[in-house]
C-alpha cells in the first residue's frame, strides 16, 4: 500500500478496547488507511512518533470562535492543544441567520466574548458564513442554529411572548438553517433576546431538532444554587413535550447535582453536558452587572438607559438588592474604549475606586464608552476543584474550553482546557488517558454527529494530535491568558499536518462538518 503520510512507532489511544497500544497509522489524502503494528507499505512523508501518544483530535464542544477564528485562521490556542474542531454558534448568539440588522446587533452586543474584527462581514444567511471557514481555516467548524438570532429576526429585542405565527416563522428558520449544515440548535437563556424567549417558544423550536435527530443545546437560566434547579427543570419539560435530546453548556455546578443527571438519564431522558477545568467563569460585562429590563429594545435603546441618571439609580439599587452576580469578584478582561483600557486586568471594585467613581456609574460608563464592548471574568465562589474534578469524570460530560479570544487579560480556558484536560489531570491520577480522550473527542463527536472521527480507525477521517505525554501542559494563567500551551508535537487535520514537529505548518484544510 501507498500513502501520503505514515505516523511510526506511537502510542495510540484506542478508545473501543479502552488501551493504548504501540501502532503505526498510515495516512492516504483525508483518511486513516492502516493502523497496524508495523506497516509494509511506501510512505511519501514518515513522522516518527516514537515516544509520542496519538490520540484522536480533540472537539471542543462549546468555544467562542465565530469571528475569531476567521481573524486567526492559524488559529495556535486551539492547534497547540490537539484541538481539531471547533462546535460555534453557542449561547444562543452567532451571525447567522439574520438580516444585516440582526448581524450587526450581535457584532456589538456580543463583541465582549465573540470580538468584533476587522473582517469581511458581507454574508447573508447560514450557507454563505460557513462557506467563509470551509478549508480557509485550520481547524473544522461545526455550527450551532442560535435562537437568539431567530428570536432577534422575528420578535425583535423586546421582552414578550412570541405570536403562533413568529413561532412558526422561527421554526420556518430553524429548519432552513438545519439544512444549510446546522447541527442542532443553541440557546442563551441569559443574555438578551434569548432570555426572552418562555418555555412555549423552546419547546417549539425543540420539536424541530427531535425530528432531525439533533440536540437542543442550552445556556440555562443560571446556574447559581438559587437559581439553577428551575433552568434544570425547564431543560426536564422541553424534552419532555418535543422528544428532543439535551445538551447543557458549561454546566458550571455543584457535584451533587450530578444527581439531578443521573435521575434524568435513569427516567429516560436523553441528556449530556460539557465542562471546562476551571472554577472561574468569563462573559460580558452587560450580562453580569445590568438588570434583563434595561437590555431590552435593542443597543440604541440600551445606551439610551445607560446615560439616563434616573434610570441609573434604578441599576444602582438592582445592583444592591437583586443582582444574581457578586460583582466584588469580577476582574474586567477586555474593554474595547481606549479611554478606559488602562482598568483591564483589573478587579471591578479596585477600577471604579481608582475611577474616582461609584460601581454603578463606572459600570455604566465603561459600556457607554465601549457599545457594550466589555468581558469578563467572574471568579465564583460557589464551586471547588473538588467539583470540576467530578463533573468531568462522569459518562454524561464532555470537554469544552467555552475559550474567549479578545482582551489582554482573557480566562486562560481558551489557550489552555483541553491540555489541562489531558496532560496535567492525567498525570495527576484524575482519570486515564483513555477516559480523557474519550471526554475530549469521542463523546462530542457521537452527541454532535461529526461522523468518522473521534476514534483512531480505518476508514475515519485523520484528524490526530500527537503530544509527549509527559511535556503537554497548559501554561495559561488568569494573569497571562494568551500562553499557549506546550507538549503537543503533530496535529493533523483532514490527513494535512497544521502542526509539525512543534512547528505551525500554513495549511487551512478545516471543514465545515454537517450531521451524519
Amino acid at each position: 500500500m501507498d500513502v501520503d503520510l505514515l505516523l511510526s512507532n506511537g502510542q495510540i489511544v484506542d478508545v473501543d478496547a479502552g488501551s493504548v497500544r504501540r501502532a503505526d497509522v498510515a495516512i492516504r489524502g483525508e483518511t486513516i488507511r492502516a493502523v497496524c503494528d508495523r506497516f509494509q507499505g511506501t510512505a511519501r512523508e514518515v513522522l516518527d512518533c516514537s515516544g509520542l501518544v496519538i490520540a484522536p483530535g480533540f472537539v471542543d464542544a462549546h468555544v467562542h470562535g465565530d469571528a475569531m477564528l476567521l481573524a486567526d485562521p492559524l488559529h495556535e490556542p486551539a492547534i497547540r492543544q490537539g484541538v481539531t474542531t471547533y462546535i460555534i454558534g453557542q449561547d444562543g448568539s452567532s451571525y447567522a441567520p439574520g438580516s444585516r440588522r440582526v448581524v450587526d446587533y450581535f457584532r456589538r452586543y456580543t463583541a465582549g466574548f465573540n470580538g468584533n474584527p476587522d473582517i469581511d462581514w458581507g454574508w447573508t444567511g447560514v450557507e454563505e458564513y460557513l462557506a467563509r471557514f470551509d478549508r480557509r481555516v485550520a481547524l473544522n467548524v461545526a455550527y450551532l442554529i442560535p435562537n437568539g438570532n431567530l428570536r432577534l429576526e422575528v420578535v425583535g429585542a423586546e421582552p414578550r411572548k412570541a405570536t403562533q405565527a413568529e413561532l412558526d416563522r422561527m421554526c420556518a428558520l430553524l429548519r432552513e438553517g438545519l439544512d444549510a449544515g446546522g447541527i442542532g440548535l443553541s440557546t442563551g437563556l441569559e443574555y438578551v433576546p434569548s432570555r426572552f424567549a418562555d418555555t412555549a417558544e423552546l419547546i417549539a423550536l425543540a420539536r424541530v431538532l427531535a425530528d432531525r435527530g439533533l440536540p437542543f443545546v442550552s445556556h440555562i437560566r443560571g446556574y447559581a444554587p438559587h437559581r439553577v434547579q428551575g433552568a434544570l427543570e425547564e431543560m426536564r419539560a422541553i424534552h419532555r413535550a418535543s422528544g428532543a435530546a439535551i445538551h447543557i453548556s458549561h454546566f458550571n455546578v455543584k457535584a451533587p447535582l450530578l444527581q439531578w443527571i443521573d435521575e434524568a438519564i435513569g427516567s429516560g431522558m436523553d441528556v449530556t453536558y460539557d465542562t471546562y477545568p476551571y472554577t472561574a467563569g468569563s462573559t460580558i460585562l452587560a450580562m453580569v452587572a445590568l438588570p434583563p429590563w434595561a437590555q431590552a429594545g435593542g443597543l440604541q435603546a440600551i445606551l439610551e438607559r445607560l446615560s439616563d441618571r434616573q434610570v441609573r439609580d434604578r441599576i444602582r439599587q438592582w445592583m444592591a438588592q437583586d443582582c444574581p452576580y457578586s460583582l466584588d469578584h469580577v476582574k474586567l478582561t477586555y474593554i474595547q474604549s481606549p479611554a478606559y483600557r488602562q482598568y483591564e486586568g483589573m478587579m471591578l471594585p479596585d477600577a471604579a475606586r481608582l475611577a474616582g467613581a461609584d460601581l454603578c456609574d463606572f459600570v455604566c460608563d465603561v459600556l457607554l464608552a465601549s457599545d457594550l464592548a466589555a468581558g469578563i471574568v467572574h471568579f465564583q465562589s460557589h464551586r471547588t476543584e473538588a467539583d470540576v474534578l467530578a463533573l468531568m469524570r462522569h459518562p454524561a460530560q464532555m470537554a469544552c474550553s467555552d475559550g474567549i479570544f479578545v482582551g489582554a487579560y482573557p480566562h486562560p480556558r481558551g489557550w489552555g482546557a483541553f491540555a489541562r484536560f489531558v496532560g496535567r489531570y492525567t498525570r495527576e491520577g484524575r482519570w486515564s488517558l483513555v477516559e480523557a480522550v474519550r471526554h475530549c473527542s469521542t463523546h462530542a463527536v457521537r452527541r454532535f454527529r461529526l461522523g468518522r472521527r473521534g476514534a483512531i480507525r480505518t476508514g475515519y477521517i485523520a484528524d490526530l494530535a500527537c503530544f509527549a505525554p509527559d511535556e503537554f501542559e497548559d501554561c495559561a494563567t488568569f494573569e497571562s491568558g494568551r500562553t499557549p500551551a506546550k507538549g503537543m508535537r503533530h496535529v493533523l487535520v483532514a490527513g494535512t499536518p497544521v502542526l509539525k514537529n512543534g512547528v505551525r505548518t500554513d495549511a487551512l484544510p478545516g471543514r465545515v462538518i454537517q450531521p451524519e
